[in-house]
This record gives structure tokens, C-alpha cells and sequence, in this order.
């Protein structure tokens, strides 16, 4: 038996030796690296290879979720009902959800949700599978017909990308921060071919400062991206628009309309993917929700086709002005001449494009709600144009072109549900070509805009983490409260006493104790009161009240308990109500600890000091 295993222990040392070896060799690679590249250099450098790398992944997200969809559409080919839509995406809703349930073994949904939450919450740490397990799982999902786009996919790809690669190199959480707005502006910008978008993205949505040491960095990710989506699909726009009809100053006043419809469009689209997330969220069995996302789905697929998958094939129809096609495969074929068929087929198509979306995410697809923004605002700025230009509104002689205000009514929604204008103006003139509308583009999404905000200050996707106070925003004051957490500033160097305790006991407490302040508890440790040095100062000198006084005699209540886990920007409000400098701290009625506004104060500085770049 010795013989045996004297191999094996060989084997195992020098499996081990080549292991410290690797790890040696690695160490050597980035010492190497700190020491001879500057930081902002390489960091620029890591950029362009993650801008490279995002965008490969974007244009093989793309290819994937075409191949299955012509595939998928191949089936059943026919200009009336097509009944295999009742099928398909229960297919890709099952096989995603079975895929992410038993391979991926994580929350993957909602993607720019968690970027956001990863920058605010877990100091921009991606973990590794999120490199690849959107790509497959939203391509299944939007391949076979899911409502909802590949964006929110690809901005989570990109950014842990741009995070598992500032990982490797150990960088700082700021740079790590930097590293995932990259990899999303550069997903977005191969996604779309709109560099300038990428970057706006990464400024409006997932509100990263754009600084003087951030711009570089992101822009050479975003153009990275770009360039390698050109490679690799031609010189192409997303959505082919030519302006055969001119836009007129006259028209102007429809636009500010239009504006004012489209806010009110956002708010009804965000407002229904937030009731039917609740819904959703109140269902306790996986299977329950499978089977009402997949019906609802289905069904909706059914009787209005155009919101199979992404839509981008009805939204470059209505661009080029071919209306009739979007009632192909529909129950409703024979009425697609038919003006007010078109009105309401629109109309339908505007009103449940959120609820397929929502059924898409909820019964357990993985996709973003950045296309269906983009579908719902093409819609509703046909539907405005074509029902002025159907009731006699408009000027017969000169009609409303409906090529013009749907492309304006995709900057108008995205506008509003993501709350991001310049992001919108620049991402639609970039997709579609259309600069020559950069004038109502800017009336459009600046009015939907202010529309939207008079209602909600959070977009569709920051009001998920608003809501638990996570959310990181451009207010630098409320991001760095964001940031710290409450075990890095609880102090715990109290002594605690208790209510049966006497004045010479609590004397003998205080002459071991550097701090002024002291916890009651009982024996379970609940938090009774607190007493206070000046409150007793003037008895802790006489002998005579040492053995009748107790604590509980001349111990206080705090003037407020903070909550173990309430958000920093909860306990700094308290602090600024009770004018205290010191507030309790408890788990569940449990004595934790004390808080200080110096404590705070102090934390303070050092992470802004720590995640400011420049």
C-alpha cells in the first residue's frame, strides 16, 4: 500500500508546485504591469480589449437570435393566422427558463437593473457566467419570439466583461467602476452601431460622472464596439430611413403634441411592466409563473404578430412607409387596408406591448425593455400621424408624414421610460440615419422628457433599487451615502449596563469606559435606554446616593433606534431630525451598537476620495 501511494503523493506535490508556480507567474504580470504602465494608460488600453470583446458579443448575440428566428419563422409560412405562435415562444420561455434555472443557477433578468445594483451595492463585482449566460438565454428567449429586446443582455454582458477583466488586474472598486460603464457603452454601441449613444448610455442610465479621466476610456470602448459591429455586418444602419418627405416649421406645434403623448406613453408603459413585475413577484411557484407568462404571451403573439420577438422588422416597415405589412400572419389580414383596422391594430399593438414584455421576463424569459421602448414609441408616432391625417386634422393638401413622426416617436418614448433625452435623440438619429430630424428629435424627447419627470424622478429601471435606497445617482452626496454601508461605521466600544445596576456600579463603569455614552440592556440584550455622562455628573460624586440610586432612575430614551440595514441616506435624514450625534443601533430590538455623525462624516470622505478618479 505504501508503494501506491507514494505516487500519488508525488503526483499531488507537484500538481501543488505548478500551481504556486502559475500563481508566481501571475503576480510577476501585474507587479510587472503597476510598475511600468501608468494606471490611466493601461486603463485606456484594458478598455479598447473590453470595447473589442463586447462587441464580438454583441454581434454573436445578434447572429444567434436571427438564426433562430428564421428558423423559427420558416414554420407555417403564411400571410393569415399563424398558429404555431401560440407554440414557439412557450418553447423559448421554457427552454430559457429550464436553462437558467439548472445551468446558470442564477437571477440573470432584468440586466441594467443589475449593473446598477452591482456599481451601487457590491463595488462593481460581476461574477464570471455573466459573461456568457445572457447571451445564451436572451437569444432562446427573443429567437422564438419573446417580446423584449437583446440590449439589456448585452449591457450586462459588456459590463461583466469590463468587470472580470478590472478584477484580474486587482484595480481599485473606481476603476472597476469605470471598466463596467465601458463594457456597456460598448454593448450598446455594437448592438446598434451608435457610438455616441454607447457613451451617453453609460452617463444618463447607468449615471456615471463623465470626467476627465472617465471620457477617454469610455469612448474609445464605445468606438471599439462600433467598429467591430462594422467589421462584421457592413456599414450598415439598424434601421434603414430615408426622408422622402421634408419636415416643415409648420409642424412644429404637432411635435410639441406628440412630446406631451409620448411622456404619457412612458408613464403607461412603465406603470404596467411595474404592475405586472408585481404580479409576477407575488407568485410563489416557478411553474405558476411560466404558465401565465406563457399564455399571456402566446396569446398576445397570436392575435397582434408584430410583437414577435424584438419588432424591429414592423418598425422598419412603418419607416418606409409599408403599413399593410404588419398585419401578415394576423387574424386580421383581410382588414389591412382598412383605416380604422390600421387605427386600432396600432393602437392594440401600443397598449400590449408592455404586458408581452412583462410576460416574457415574468413567466421566465431573459430579455431588456430597451426595444420594446423603442417598438411602443414607432407605434405611437405612427398612430399619432396616421389618425390626424385619418380624421381631416391635419391639412389635406399636406398630410403628417408618418415616416417622420415614427421615428420621432422612438426618441419621444425611449426618452421617457429611460429617462435619459440626449441618450434617446442621439441613439435614434444613429440607428435610423435620421440627423436631417435632429431639430424635432431634440422637441420630442425633451418634452416627453419633462413629461415623465413631473410624475416620477426614476426610470424603468433605477426605480427598482430606488425603492430600497440602493441607487446610485449623479448627486455626489447621495451616491457616497449609497456606497457606505452600515458595518463600516458602527461603533461597538461601548460599554452596556443594565437597569438594576446602582450609581456605584455605573461609577465604577464609566472609570473603565473612554467614551461618554453607555447602552441599558437586559439580560436578553434589548435595548432599554442609553445614559449619558452629563445627565449624571452631577451624582456620580456622592458616596451617598451610590448604593440607592440604580441606573433605571436616571437612564433616558434615545431620541431615535436606527434599524440594522436602513440605507445610510435613512440615517443621515434621523440624524438631521433628532439633531443627535449619536444614534443607537439594533437588530430587531437586539443592541448592536452606536452610529455618530463623526463616524459618518469621516467614512465619508475616504470613499469619495477613494472612487473619484480624477
Amino acid at each position: 500500500m505504501t508503494t501506491t501511494a507514494e505516487p500519488e503523493i508525488t503526483t499531488t506535490a507537484a500538481a501543488s508546485s505548478n500551481e504556486k508556480e502559475s500563481k508566481g507567474w501571475y503576480l510577476r504580470l501585474i507587479l510587472w504591469r503597476e510598475k511600468h504602465i501608468p494606471e490611466k494608460t493601461f486603463v485606456v488600453m484594458l478598455a479598447i480589449v473590453i470595447g473589442i470583446a463586447s462587441g464580438l458579443a454583441a454581434v454573436l448575440l445578434k447572429f444567434l437570435i436571427s438564426t433562430i428566428s428564421t428558423v423559427i419563422n420558416s414554420v407555417g409560412v403564411t400571410t393569415q393566422a399563424n398558429y404555431y405562435y401560440l407554440l414557439f415562444p412557450i418553447v423559448g420561455i421554457l427552454l430559457s427558463g429550464l436553462y437558467v434555472r439548472y445551468v446558470v443557477r442564477d437571477n440573470i433578468s432584468h440586466g441594467v437593473t443589475r449593473v446598477l445594483y452591482a456599481i451601487a451595492q457590491k463595488k462593481s463585482r460581476l461574477k464570471t457566467h455573466n459573461m456568457y449566460a445572457s447571451l445564451v438565454a436572451s437569444s432562446i428567449t427573443i429567437g422564438c419570439g419573446g417580446s423584449v429586446g437583446a440590449e439589456g443582455p448585452i449591457v450586462f454582458t459588456g459590463a461583466a466583461i469590463g468587470s472580470n477583466l478590472g478584477q484580474a488586474f486587482r484595480l481599485s472598486p473606481h476603476l472597476l467602476m469605470m471598466l463596467v460603464g465601458c463594457g456597456a457603452a460598448a454593448g450598446i454601441a455594437g448592438i446598434f452601431k451608435a457610438p455616441i449613444a454607447g457613451v451617453l448610455f453609460t452617463v444618463e442610465v447607468l449615471m456615471l460622472d463623465l470626467t476627465a479621466g472617465s471620457v477617454m476610456p469610455l469612448i474609445m470602448a464605445s468606438v471599439a464596439g462600433a467598429t467591430v459591429s462594422y467589421v462584421f455586418t457592413g456599414y450598415n444602419v439598424e434601421f434603414f430611413f430615408s426622408q422622402s418627405e421634408p419636415f416643415y416649421t409648420s409642424r412644429i406645434p404637432y411635435v410639441i403634441v406628440l412630446g406631451v403623448m409620448c411622456g404619457f406613453v412612458s408613464l403607461y408603459f412603465n406603470k404596467t411592466i411595474g404592475l405586472m413585475e408585481d404580479v409576477f413577484g407575488r407568485m410563489q411557484g416557478r411553474w405558476q409563473r411560466f404558465m401565465l407568462g406563457s399564455v399571456v404571451l402566446s396569446v398576445l403573439i397570436f392575435l397582434f404578430p408584430p410583437l414577435f420577438g424584438e419588432g424591429y422588422g414592423a418598425i422598419n416597415n412603418l419607416l418606409n412607409g409599408d403599413v399593410a405589412s404588419i398585419f401578415d400572419n394576423s387574424l386580421f389580414y383581410s382588414f389591412r387596408n382598412n383605416t380604422m383596422s390600421t387605427i386600432l391594430f396600432v393602437g392594440g399593438l401600443c397598449l400590449f406591448k408592455s404586458f408581452a414584455t412583462s410576460a416574457t421576463n415574468g413567466g421566465g424569459g431573459v430579455g431588456g425593455t430597451f426595444a420594446p421602448s423603442l417598438y411602443v414609441g414607432c407605434m405611437a408616432g405612427f398612430f399619432f400621424a396616421y389618425t390626424l391625417n385619418a380624421v381631416g386634422f391635419a391639412s389635406p393638401s399636406v398630410p403628417l408624414s408618418i415616416k417622420n413622426f415614427a421615428l420621432l416617436g422612438m426618441a419621444g418614448v425611449m426618452a421617457g421610460v429611460m429617462q435619459a433625452p440626449l441618450m434617446a435623440i442621439f441613439l435614434t438619429a444613429e440607428m435610423t440615419g435620421g440627423y436631417s430630424l435632429f431639430l424635432p428629435l431634440l422637441i420630442v424627447a425633451a418634452i416627453s422628457y419633462g413629461t415623465c419627470r413631473v410624475f416620477t424622478p426614476y426610470s424603468i429601471y433605477t426605480k427598482r433599487l430606488a425603492k430600497r435606497g440602493e441607487l446610485l445617482t449623479h448627486q455626489k452626496d447621495q451616491s457616497v451615502l449609497t456606497l457606505l454601508k452600515m458595518d463600516s461605521v458602527i461603533e461597538t466600544d461601548f460599554i452596556p449596563v443594565h437597569p438594576d445596576m446602582c450609581l456605584k456600579q455605573m461609577v465604577d463603569v464609566i472609570s473603565k469606559s473612554k467614551r461618554n455614552l453607555f447602552p441599558v440592556t437586559d439580560n436578553d440584550n434589548n435595548l432599554l435606554g442609553v445614559v449619558l455622562l452629563d445627565d449624571i455628573r452631577n451624582i456620580m460624586f456622592r458616596p451617598d446616593l451610590y448604593r440607592r440610586m440604580k441606573v433605571e432612575r436616571f437612564m433616558s430614551m434615545p431620541p431615535a433606534k436606527v434599524e440594522l440595514g436602513t440605507p445610510m441616506e435613512k440615517v443621515m435624514k434621523t440624524f438631521d431630525d433628532t439633531k443627535a450625534w449619536n444614534l443607537p443601533v439594533v437588530d430587531k430590538g437586539k443592541y448592536v451598537g452606536f452610529v455618530s455623525k463623526s463616524k459618518i462624516f469621516n467614512s465619508y470622505r475616504q470613499v469619495l476620495k477613494h472612487y473619484s478618479y480624477d
